[in-house]
């Protein structure tokens, strides 16, 4: 599976992101992302230990985000393959089992249509510009 559409990545990060996860890995130096498929956690992308959570064969890499490797079940790439998913962070609490649980801030997903390279841009609640 391509990591890229059109010469885009399938998942980028915001800075915020990018902070977050550097901090996590202070922490827990070998981590990975699973975007959830809904339930407890909703859409959460969810960040475990390397070694607590197990990749099978029906989950797709999406790509990495600071160096670390991110995965969707092939189920919820199928609905999702024609969107661009950004990581993001926002004030809150992570899902129960995610690193990022305790942090007073937890990872978001957002997302876009593909389209022909246009650039991504994407705001907050107040407008403000964050990749």
């Amino acid at each position: 599976m391509e990591t890229t559409v059109n010469g885009e990545p399938r998942v980028l990060a915001t800075d915020a992101a990018l902070d977050l996860i550097a901090e996590i890995k202070r922490d827990h130096p070998d981590i990975l992302f699973h975007q959830s498929g809904g339930c407890c956690d909703g859409s959460s992308p969810m960040c475990y230990p390397t070694n607590e959570f197990m990749i099978g064969d029906s989950d797709v890499k999406l790509g990495e985000i600071g160096g670390v490797p991110v995965y969707i079940s092939v189920s919820q790439f199928e609905a999702w393959k024609h969107t661009q998913l950004i990581i993001d962070v926002v004030p809150g609490r992570g899902g129960m089992f995610s690193l990022d649980n305790g942090r007073e801030k937890r990872f978001l997903t957002r997302s876009r249509v593909f389209g022909g390279g246009e650039a991504c841009v994407v705001a907050d609640v107040s407008g403000r510009r964050v990749i």
